[in-house]
């Protein structure tokens, strides 16, 4: 039987070489609430608790940012969660007839 030691340890660096390429990084995104005259801030606290998983507190404290800033930063995520994001804002703010609007922005 002929010896291919030296095939298989050339296929074996071949492929080392191949695993070894670097991943980048997804890009993230900001996603931001804005202020309106209408949605009621209890609405805003239960879509942040409710769609970005937050506490009351920090709900609230983002909420209060919203409301004399004019707008407010919810969370930074890849681009798949945070447009999904902006859409459960924007159909939970429509199914309650409030005209929150929610977007994103590439950080």
């Amino acid at each position: 039987m002929p010896d291919n030691s030296g095939a298989d340890d050339q296929l074996d660096e071949d492929l080392s070489l191949k695993t070894e390429k670097k991943l980048d990084e997804p890009k993230m995104y900001r996603v931001f609430l804005h202020n309106d005259h209408y949605t009621t801030m209890d609405f805003v606290v239960e879509v942040l608790v409710k769609i970005f998983h937050m506490p009351a507190a920090k709900a609230t404290q983002i909420m209060l940012d919203v409301h004399k800033k004019g707008i407010g930063i919810c969370g930074v995520y890849t681009y798949d969660i945070a447009i999904t994001k902006v859409t459960q804002v924007h159909q939970m703010a429509q199914a309650r007839m409030f005209p929150l609007k929610c977007s994103y922005e590439e950080v």
